[in-house]
């Protein structure tokens, strides 16, 4: 499912087994260099392929990444090792996400399916059967999917792009993002119900 939200081409390696990672992180807790670039080749591939889709910028997804791995340095004694190394990445990521996006002062329009509030009127989860994403073949779609991703309100997309492309289970989002499992839930329903919309549109040629 990750090759349609294009991160096949990123050469992403191995995942890191628990005791290997485990030995890793108390090697970077101590400012060992090495152990520190066995993390950023583990993971920098991954962490690049979710910041290029928040902030749509190449060689700002460049510097927002490389931001992300020298504020993990720096942070490691912090790192007390309840959520995976993976996901503590990844909240890195989306919080300097966020904080460029405020910084611009970016505007970013809230699909119109978005108009309940999923923290106050939790919905439930989409039906897994039908899932859009798998529904793209071509370059063609898969420039439609591009699309979708962009037309999607940040917060939706977060969630869509750590489930569907980077398999992360609902409770590491919801650390991730600093948000109940509930409404990681509801996001992601919406953020599946704005691509399933956005494709069907395609598929009735009214999007070009």
């Amino acid at each position: 499912m990750s090759q349609y939200l294009g991160v096949m081409g990123l050469q992403i390696p191995k995942r890191l087994d628990s005791e290997t990672e485990q030995a890793l992180i108390h090697q970077c807790r101590k400012r060992n260099f090495d152990a520190f670039g066995k993390v950023v080749d583990a993971y920098q591939a991954r962490v690049l392929g979710f910041v290029k889709r928040m902030v749509r910028n190449p060689e700002e997804a460049l510097d927002v990444t490389q931001e992300v791995f020298i504020k993990a340095f720096t942070a490691f004694e912090r790192f007390d090792g309840r959520c995976s190394l993976k996901t503590w990445l990844f909240r890195i990521a989306y919080n300097l996400c966020v904080d460029r996006s405020r910084k611009a002062e970016r505007s970013l329009t809230e699909v119109s399916i978005e108009a309940s509030d999923p923290e106050s009127d939790p919905l439930e989860f989409a039906d897994e059967r039908w899932s859009p994403i798998e529904m793209l073949m071509t370059d063609e779609l898969q420039l439609v999917v591009e699309e979708a991703l962009r037309t999607m309100s940040p917060k939706l997309k977060t969630v869509l792009l750590l489930h569907d492309a980077e398999e992360l289970a609902y409770e590491e989002i919801a650390s991730t993002v600093g948000v109940p499992v509930g409404t990681v839930k509801s996001r992601l329903f919406l953020a599946r119900a704005h691509m399933k919309a956005h494709i069907e549109e395609y598929r009735r040629g009214e999007v070009q």
